[in-house]
């Protein structure tokens, strides 16, 4: 989750404000601070869209020694889907064992709890006037995101046989910031690629340039050169997903979470319900397993 979190998290913050100018023999780019603020403004109808599927990820996780040898290998399988408004995972196999009923039990307390708590972090934003994620995180506005990163080079690439223009991206450790995402994007490097005709993000790469540390390194710490991929899939010709991502690094977060290695998530499985709870295949993926055990599709808005 957290590797998901930063591969989404570097897809909102590559905006452009300068293109330099095509040759004349070039077929001329599009207006690119329009076509990235659209890719915002496309960003949040996906998530209303999003909110009627379901889909399933295997998480890999390889765990290094010192000599860049495995250590240790473990593999987390869970289903995605929106409860209430807010994005949410659910686990149910690890290391190729399913979770057990008590476990899933736990499983859907935990998700309940997640879901409660986010929706509060929203509300106390919502009534600060404060603009937040699903989770109730903080966002950066295209304003901001201006403000906070130099933007270069960017180009025409092909990716999958569609149009892309791709956008190189460099934090600013000059500029001000105001929370700790905007801190991250100091350290931040990478490239974006735009699918043309739908505006919308269709692979970014990112890198930490610096270590970056949170309270000295106490609550968080990303090591240099900490780096990751995301690519996103169109689902049912109306929505973009995301189909893999791939990280590999140092992170820590508190005692929560303590990764040295690399780890690669595919999302597969993409099935579109109803209110009726009737599950329907989407055509990213021809198998349509059942809706997850207890909290299914008749639960979402």
């Amino acid at each position: 989750m957290v590797m998901r979190t930063i591969a989404i998290f570097l897809a909102l913050t590559l905006f452009v404000r300068n293109a330099p100018a095509q040759a004349a023999t070039d077929k001329p780019l599009p207006d690119i601070p329009s076509l990235l603020r659209d890719v915002e403004a496309n960003q949040r109808k996906a998530e209303a869209v999003e909110k009627d599927y379901i889909y399933h990820s295997v998480l890999t996780e390889e765990h290094l020694d010192s000599r860049g040898n495995v250590k240790k290998r473990t593999t987390t399988e869970a289903d995605h889907f929106w409860l209430n408004g807010v994005p949410v995972m659910r686990v149910v196999k690890k290391d190729g064992r399913p979770l057990s009923a008590d476990e899933l039990a736990k499983e859907d307390r935990k998700i309940d709890s997640e879901a409660a708590k986010a929706r509060d972090r929203r509300a106390h934003a919502d009534s600060s006037g404060k603009e937040t994620g699903p989770h109730g995180e903080d966002e950066v506005t295209v304003s901001r995101l201006l403000e906070l990163g130099k933007f270069t080079n960017p180009r025409r690439v092909q990716i999958n046989g569609r149009d892309t223009i791709a956008v190189d991206f460099t934090g600013d450790p000059t500029a001000k910031t105001r929370n700790r995402l905007e801190d991250m994007i100091h350290d931040l490097a990478g490239t974006a690629w735009i699918d043309e005709q739908d505006h919308v993000l269709a692979r970014t790469e990112g890198r930490f340039t610096n270590t970056f540390k949170v309270g000295f390194g106490l609550v968080a710490n990303i090591r240099q050169g900490t780096h990751f991929t995301a690519q996103w899939t169109k689902v049912n010709d109306e929505v973009w997903l995301l189909a893999n991502a791939e990280g590999e690094g140092s992170a820590r977060v508190l005692l929560f979470w303590n990764f040295d290695g690399r780890a690669t998530v595919s999302d597969s499985d993409y099935r579109k319900f109803r209110a009726t709870s009737t599950v329907l295949p989407a055509t990213a993926s021809p198998s349509t397993p059942s809706p997850p055990i207890g909290h299914s599709p008749q639960h979402q808005p």
